[in-house]
């Protein structure tokens, strides 16, 4: 009677838009992620601590390599869920595309990258940058945005005392950078600290502790997904909320040891140095909940990058229901 109820409950689940099951009874969600990176550890943490399955879901991971990589896979359908920075959102929105993504949940609230140097450079500040060549990300990317922001807010001219290089692209940039391009590099953790412990590099600033508070990285989907998959979304939220709970009542140590199988080639060691880093500049939105605020000062930077000629509506691109549903 059970096994006969769990196909008819798959059998009705794939009828529904982007809904998938599995044999064990599981709902699919194919979860598009940016970058794979310790800045998203709550997410590792819900998958390996099998919170998802506990709320009904499977989720199976890809890499985009890049925000317009993950942003084209929700688009296409070939992803449910796109983790990304959400101006990703904004640029879709002011196009008028009809079922246009929004975020439902905010997993970061910091810039995640760390400034390298290939000179160790004890008492670096902004003055060191003057004349010199960064390797910040994807032009119109959040990363590069916000690493602009940063400087021109300390009074730093772009082109002028310092260029941005765009040619590389996000997934490559590693690679350039320790081949010769570029003087300094944004890296985001693991690898900014495991690079470091074998001296291919010296970290010589974390970008998010000069940023401010910004919605750096969300959860995505298309509005379509949303409205038909209430549930879904609610149940991989509270997964997510699971993870964070963990994180808040262990330390790096065993947080690291929970998530390391999501980083074969990286040791405990450098994963707990990470966690302890993105602790240090509180990098996690733990109650998932978008700020208006938050969203505001994106489109500054965005507006500062000249990336954005028309403001997008807070209320049309941010669905904070579900979260808000989770809060107590």
């Amino acid at each position: 009677m059970k096994k006969t109820l769990s196909l008819i409950i798959c059998l009705l689940l794939t009828l529904l838009p982007f809904s998938a099951c599995n044999d064990d009874g599981l709902e699919t969600i194919e979860l598009n992620e940016v970058t794979h990176s310790v800045f998203y550890a709550p997410l590792y943490v819900a998958i390996e601590k099998d919170y998802f399955k506990e709320e009904g879901l499977k989720v199976n991971l890809t890499n985009g390599g890049g925000a317009d990589n993950s942003m084209t896979a929700v688009l296409s359908g070939s992803a449910h869920i796109g983790l990304m920075g959400p101006e990703t959102v904004i640029y879709v929105y002011n196009q008028g595309k009809k079922d246009y993504p929004v975020v439902f949940g905010q997993l970061t609230q910091k810039d995640g990258s760390f400034l390298v140097s290939r000179e160790k450079e004890e008492n670096f500040n902004r003055n060191n940058l003057r004349g010199k060549e960064i390797l910040a990300g994807r032009k119109g990317g959040v990363p590069a945005m916000t690493f602009q922001y940063v400087l021109n807010s300390l009074n730093m001219r772009t082109d002028l005392d310092f260029k941005l290089n765009y040619d590389v692209a996000f997934n490559m940039m590693t690679r350039a950078f320790l081949e010769g391009i570029a003087d300094y590099c944004t890296v985001f953790e693991p690898t900014a600290s495991e690079y470091q412990a074998l001296g291919k590099w010296h970290i010589v600033a974390s970008v998010g502790e000069q940023s401010g508070e910004i919605p750096y990285t969300s959860f995505i989907a298309l509005g379509s997904y949303i409205k038909n998959n209430g549930k879904t979304v609610e149940s991989f939220l509270k997964a997510l909320k699971k993870a964070h709970a963990f994180i808040d009542s262990n330390d790096e140590k065993t947080v690291a040891e929970t998530i390391v199988k999501q980083f074969p080639s990286t040791t405990i060691n450098s994963i707990e140095t990470s966690l302890k880093s993105y602790k240090k500049i509180n990098a996690w939105k733990k109650d998932l909940i978008a700020t208006k605020d938050s969203f505001d000062r994106l489109q500054n930077v965005m507006s500062n990058a000249g990336e954005l000629s028309v403001r997008a509506d807070f209320n049309k691109i941010v669905n904070n229901s579900f979260a808000e549903k989770l809060l107590g």
